[in-house]
């Protein structure tokens, strides 16, 4: 996955250089092995600051809604797909976008590396297509990366990009899993009450500092829900009530409209698996509507479009 910087970085200065796009939106290594931060590219002579490796996990598409210049973007597969979310709800013009297509090759949790390692430093990350090496001061192993992996894309079924202007290495094979579903059956197995105390249980740490909702390329509402004060449609306690309430009608907001891209999950501070979530409401849709976010241009998102021939068995 790291060979694919050299090609990012010589197709980034050239479109900057022939003045294809006006600045491009990449990854930079971070301050500190096993990360990565955003940056924003204008000067073609910068553009050997970007960056890619098995920790550019953060969906870079959260950065484009309502923008104005001709922007070329990197993206991997759930990147593209919310690239497209946008372009069909509106938020940018497919005509601005430059889109830098990566074959994913799935992403590393940098939480699972940290918990391995128990508090120990990291002073050096090396990887190859199967493994990583992590060395520190005392110690230095090489772990296999398909263990450490995020969990959204343990599951992932669409890790090419979708939409592409260039793409900067042979496309990967997609997961033929036949179901990615199978936690999700778990919770719906267990009942009304069952569920209930399960998603209660699984919210319980929640301290309501919106760190999902900012790292979502969806949550682009001018005002969120929450901070509504006329009328209040939701507390501001972390009263267990209001705190399912958020998650419940954040969730919701997102209904065929995510792509499992984990952004939420991974910026949580408390670690909680709020995709549980999105992807009950995800698998509900593939199974009501037969539609999966971000996969066209062309379509509209199923909650907001109609057909006289429309499913709807599940009306009762």
């Amino acid at each position: 996955m790291i060979r694919y910087g050299d090609t990012i970085r010589e197709i980034a200065k050239k479109i900057l250089e022939e003045k294809t796009v006006d600045l491009i939106i990449g990854f930079k290594k971070g301050t500190l092995p096993i990360t990565t931060e955003p940056v924003l590219i204008k000067d073609a002579q910068n553009s050997d600051q970007l960056y890619w490796d098995s920790f550019c996990n953060m969906n870079l598409a959260n950065y484009l809604p309502k923008r104005g210049e001709k922007i070329g973007i990197i993206a991997k597969g759930c990147d593209s797909r919310n690239i497209a979310v946008h372009i069909v709800e509106n938020q940018i013009k497919r005509e601005q976008l430059y889109i830098i297509g990566v074959p994913c090759k799935r992403m590393i949790d940098r939480r699972k590396i940290v918990s391995f390692l128990g508090g120990k430093e990291v002073r050096e990350v090396t990887e190859s297509d199967e493994d990583i090496t992590i060395k520190g001061e005392g110690f230095e192993h090489t772990l296999k990366k398909n263990d450490y992996l995020q969990n959204n894309c343990k599951t992932c079924m669409h890790r090419n990009p979708v939409i592409y202007d260039a793409i900067v290495g042979d496309l990967v094979e997609e997961r033929k899993d036949p179901d990615p579903y199978d936690d999700v059956k778990e919770i719906e197995g267990i009942g009304l009450e069952g569920r209930w105390e399960s998603f209660s249980d699984l919210i319980k740490d929640c301290i309501r500092c919106y760190a999902c909702r900012n790292a979502c390329p969806l949550c682009y509402c001018p005002t969120c829900f929450v901070d509504e004060s006329d009328p209040q449609w939701v507390g501001k306690s972390i009263d267990p009530t209001d705190t399912m309430t958020f998650h419940i009608l954040r969730a919701y907001h997102c209904t065929g409209r995510c792509t499992d891209c984990g952004a939420c999950q991974q910026a949580c501070p408390m670690d909680i698996n709020v995709r549980t979530f999105t992807r009950k409401l995800n698998k509900d849709v593939l199974d009501l509507y037969g539609c999966e976010a971000g996969l066209s241009i062309e379509e509209r998102p199923p909650l907001d479009t109609y057909k006289p021939d429309d499913y709807d068995k599940f009306i009762r």
